[in-house]
């Protein structure tokens, strides 16, 4: 790498170890605790990159990226920030940042953002009049594992396009939330919000009705993949019959929705008009760090709304991540709620909580993160995804060699940070050979450090 970097944090341990890592990257660094002092340096003309904390004693760093934008146009701003909710993730995007992080970070994840926007000349981009007001205590979505994070930058990139998206996830996941966040925080939040259910899709007059009512919204089609061959067809011609003032299209659907299109159950051209972008809502079981986030999240929304004020006990807790949850988000807010208006002991016990769960669908047992099914079934999606967004052509030629590329290459990466970079101990660990294993660094350009996690 190579540039100047300036760096805002009122964690001294933060600041040591990215000016550490950062100044053996090759660059320059200016690491300070204070947004005043960020300031001046920014408007002094100093840095190629700022990476800002969100929580600083003298402010909020987010309402520093309109002033950094207007004093220093192009100038990347990377915020980091513990407060890892979907409110952040949307705040970040709507003041134009450049890249947004949850704390806890990975250390090499966050030097390959710093590379990438140190390489580019970024398009400065005015900041929104206004942003979403919502409060996290409000909102519809509750989580801080990985792959919600991954889901709340994937909203805030989308919610201020015209483009079709598809949510897809298993019933209870909440896909209908995702989209109600996808409009309460775009430009479109004060336009009508409509849900067309499949007996309002399967009826023109109704279809009709729906699509003058979310003039200048949204409409969301509501379980696609359930709609019969007519209703498909007439919606196919209703959407492109839409005018510029008609309602932006969502649709949600719990099953594969391109397996279901190549087995010719759900009509290609439909299929194109909604899935301009696809979003994964994950199962709860695939994200188990969140249940107990989501528990607390609706005991405390009970309390509020007058039932006796419960929590979990630590056994309680752990059955609740033991269990597989088949009916998702909604059969765990049912459960819980349950136990806040039903006991009027202050801890939910775990017989309490196993007498609750005996009236719901049986546990399965939990298949780890890492079980081959698992990989492959997630790899398939991911390339399935990717075929789907060059619509109705193929890819550039020589997609074997970058798949393989995309696939090896944090394979690598994750077992030497696993091995703390001792090449000799990877290569025994992956089965190969170590002077492979060091061509594959050199081919594949991956930096050999020790694997960090900063709290």
């Amino acid at each position: 790498m190579d540039g100047t970097v300036l760096v805002a944090d009122d964690d001294r341990t933060i600041r040591t170890v990215l000016t550490q890592a950062l100044t053996r990257a090759g660059c320059k660094v200016h690491a300070t605790a204070s947004l005043t002092t960020l300031m001046r340096w920014v408007g002094e003309g100093k840095g190629d990159l700022v990476i800002s904390d969100v929580i600083m004693p003298e402010g909020n760093g987010l309402e520093m990226l309109p002033r950094i934008a207007e004093e220093r146009p192009g100038l990347p701003v990377i915020v980091i920030s513990a407060q890892n909710t979907i409110t952040t993730a949307i705040q970040a995007a709507e003041a134009e940042a450049w890249d947004y992080l949850p704390k806890p970070f990975d250390l090499p994840d966050l030097m390959k953002r710093a590379a990438k926007a140190l390489s580019r000349k970024r398009v400065a981009a005015p900041a929104p009049e206004s942003g979403p007001q919502a409060h996290d205590d409000h909102l519809p979505l509750v989580g801080r594992t990985a792959a919600m994070q991954e889901l709340y930058r994937l909203v805030a990139r989308v919610m201020n396009t015209d483009i079709p998206v598809l949510v897809s996830g298993e019933s209870g996941s909440g896909k209908s939330l995702i989209a109600r966040a996808i409009h309460d925080f775009s430009d479109r939040r004060d336009r009508p919000f409509l849900i067309g259910h499949t007996g309002d899709l399967e009826d023109p007059a109704a279809m009709r009705a729906l699509i003058g009512r979310a003039a200048g919204g949204t409409l969301l089609l509501d379980e696609i993949a359930d709609c019969d061959a007519p209703t498909q067809a007439r919606l196919v011609r209703m959407l492109d019959a839409l005018d510029e003032g008609g309602p932006r299209v969502m649709a949600t659907s719990h099953k594969d929705l391109l397996a279901q299109m190549e087995a010719g159950d759900f009509r290609q051209d439909l299929y194109y008009r909604v899935a301009g972008v696809t979003i994964a809502v994950p199962a709860l079981r695939e994200r188990i760090d969140d249940i107990p986030l989501l528990a607390e999240h609706f005991l405390a929304r009970a309390a509020r709304d007058g039932a006796t004020p419960r929590v979990l006990s630590e056994e309680a807790l752990e059955l609740v991540r033991g269990y597989s949850w088949p009916g998702n988000v909604r059969q765990l807010e049912n459960v819980v709620r349950r136990l806040a208006a039903t006991g009027a002991e202050p801890q939910i016990a775990a017989a309490e909580l196993q007498a609750a769960l005996g009236n719901q669908p049986a546990a399965e047992p939990l298949r780890e993160a890492g079980d081959g099914d698992k990989l492959s079934a997630s790899v398939a999606r991911h390339l399935r995804r990717y075929f789907d967004l060059h619509g109705g052509t193929l890819p550039p030629p020589g997609l074997y060699q970058r798949i393989m590329r995309e696939v090896e290459a944090p394979l690598l990466e994750i077992a030497l940070e696993a091995t703390s970079g001792n090449q000799a101990r990877c290569a025994e660990l992956l089965g190969i050979n170590r002077n492979t294993l060091r061509k594959k660094i050199t081919d594949l350009d991956i930096r050999v450090t020790r694997r960090r996690k900063l709290m």
